[in-house]
């Protein structure tokens, strides 16, 4: 790798000799999506399409994009609107402390640059949530900034193209990769570069089957010349997971149900969901009956209805897996335990915010 990158590095680019990049901006500017975050300059804009991006494939995301930037269309408005009301215009995206990230980095512009967005990297990337890739992004698309970007398309470009072992998911990895693609991006077309490599990662060199034959880069592809694209990029770590066996209790009392807003450092902090019991492994209802935990739920709540809404759901997560059952309970009396709970109108549940695999729940009805 090093010995790659003093060989790109001693390259004459003095008369602008840039062709992996000319190939790829050639290649992008036939094959690009239309995206609505292409058509404008405004930092704002690309960076909350950059965050919801980062996990989220685009024909999955457009519409969370489109409803978000609607309601908060720029800083001020973003860091105006609460936490929960963010939250709920997020859900269904998944890793909800970007949304909350999002606000707090809205607030600090707020205080901090008189609500205009810094141009500077440094200062974009002291902001809450934006580490060095978002940063460089927001700074090239919107300033033409001269910082290459290096996310899970681009790894996978180079590490192919150049045949890099250097696992992408170590620190001497992360730091070769972006100096990397600092010496193929031309300083003066930061902008269209760093767009044409991402969109080339994304529709050409996919992970599983990337379009070879087609590539016009195929003859420089040291991973293609060597028979294993496939390869490439390496890792280092696989992503350890546990499994979480969760049991939600959606509780009818008259016309209302229980609520309870999820806090600390655990998966959906600021969300809301039904009275949840967790156990260490699979248990039935019977077995959940005689728990110390059901007990001083239902403890004098009078005769109870219950109806296995559904029976347990698997719901993958990063490094989760959980396993959740729901049951729907109707009780006779309001007891002590619930009252520690948030009373909800029950036609008024989709005014909370709440996760993914309850948001399902509640759409299967």
């Amino acid at each position: 790798m090093f010995a790659l990158i003093k060989q790109l590095d001693n390259m004459p680019k003095g008369n602008g000799d840039w062709t992996i990049s000319r190939e790829l901006t050639a290649w992008y500017q036939t094959n690009k999506r239309d995206l609505p975050w292409r058509d404008t300059d405004d930092p704002y804009i690309i960076w909350v399409s950059e965050i919801i991006l980062q996990q989220t494939r685009v024909a999955q995301g457009m519409d969370y994009f489109l409803r978000f930037v609607s309601r908060f269309p720029d800083i001020a408005s973003l860091a105006a609107a609460s936490e929960e009301e963010v939250l709920k215009y997020w859900q269904g995206l998944g890793y909800y402390s970007r949304a909350r990230n999002l606000r707090a980095a809205a607030c600090d512009m707020a205080e901090r640059f008189g609500g205009h967005f810094p141009v500077h990297y440094k200062e974009v990337l002291s902001l809450k949530g934006i580490g060095e890739y978002t940063a460089a992004a927001v700074v090239s698309f919107a300033w033409n900034q001269p910082y290459p970007v290096v996310d899970g398309n681009v790894f996978r470009v180079l590490s192919r193209l150049f045949a890099v072992d250097t696992p992408i998911d170590s620190t001497e990895g992360k730091k070769e990769f972006t100096r990397l693609a600092a010496l193929l991006m031309p300083p003066s077309e930061a902008r269209l570069h760093n767009q044409a490599i991402m969109e080339f990662g994304a529709l050409q060199c996919l992970p599983q089957n990337p379009a070879c034959p087609t590539c016009p880069l195929v003859c420089k592809c040291m991973a293609y010349q060597a028979g294993n694209v496939r390869r490439y990029p390496v890792k280092q770590h696989k992503t350890r997971t546990r499994d979480r066996y969760f049991h939600y209790f959606h509780i009818i009392y008259k016309n209302y149900t229980y609520l309870h807003r999820r806090s600390g450092k655990d998966i959906w902090t600021g969300l809301y969901e039904f009275p949840l019991i967790e156990t260490d492994a699979v248990a039935d209802f019977a077995e959940l009956q005689q728990s110390e935990a059901f007990r001083r739920l239902f403890n004098h709540a009078g005769r109870l209805t219950v109806a296995v809404s559904h029976p347990q759901t698997k719901h993958v997560l990063s490094h989760q897996i959980l396993y959740a059952a729901f049951y729907r309970i109707e009780i006779e009396e309001e007891n002590e335990a619930l009252q520690s709970y948030t009373r909800v109108p029950t036609d008024e549940i989709d005014n909370y915010p709440v996760s993914r695999l309850i948001h399902i729940y509640l759409e299967k009805g």
